[in-house]
């Protein structure tokens, strides 16, 4: 299939290591699959990891030949994903998608630190304390606090996902529409870390992609 964009791929783990997903399964469907990495919350704190992946994306695009941007990722990269397109690269607006992936983007979420062990969060981890309401960095790393650039968005997300509470996701998406921005939501059976390849993911994401990249010119 011909390439009609390139996809940076961000990965999971907790923002404290690296999980086994990288994308790859995309790339079927037109994609040129870019993977990225970032500093682990031990390393540095937010938001050092979106400045990584910044300079990955920016890295991307020089060598893109001109094909779309999209940004993408798991879990921790989901919502790293996120951010990036939302806030964009260099400006908002310079991203052309974002797929993120059964992604945790609200820190003061109580029902997901209720399902966490005591002592294991990895959102204190990464903002250097725990999350609280009114604190500025706690503020800027919710996802939802950086609406209105517009930049398309596909959220997909287990319904069964202890980790990530599904609510997460369907409040995300009604945010992100009330905010102007074209958004799919699969809400689907299963738990954390799906297999990309899985045919209703794969269907979605293919479905998602014809939406949001130009059409490929016949031969």
């Amino acid at each position: 299939m011909t390439e009609r964009g390139v996809l940076l791929w961000i990965h999971g783990g907790g923002w404290r290591a690296r999980s086994d997903e990288n994308g790859a399964a995309l790339a079927p469907l037109g994609l040129r699959v870019v993977t990225a990495t970032y500093r682990f919350s031990r390393e540095a704190r937010w938001p050092a990891q979106l400045d990584d992946v910044r300079a990955a994306a920016r890295a991307a695009r020089a060598t893109g030949g001109g094909l779309p941007l999209l940004v993408g990722g798991d879990s921790a990269g989901g919502m790293l994903a996120l951010h990036l397109a939302l806030r964009g690269v260099d400006r908002p607006g310079d991203v052309a998608a974002a797929l993120a992936y059964w992604a945790p983007v609200d820190p003061l979420d109580a029902a997901q630190r209720r399902r966490r062990p005591a002592g294991d969060d990895p959102w204190a981890d990464l903002l250097g304390h725990p999350p609280v309401d009114g604190d500025p960095a706690t503020a800027d790393a919710a996802v939802a606090s950086h609406l209105g650039c517009g930049v398309p968005v596909l959220l997909v997300q287990g319904c069964d996902d202890v980790p990530v509470p599904a609510a997460q996701a369907v409040e995300l998406a009604g945010r992100l529409l009330a905010a102007g921005h074209p958004t799919h939501l699969w809400l689907t059976h299963g738990g954390h870390a799906l297999d990309l390849a899985r045919p209703d993911l794969r269907a979605v994401a293919a479905a998602f992609l014809d939406h949001v990249l130009p059409a490929t010119p016949a031969h």
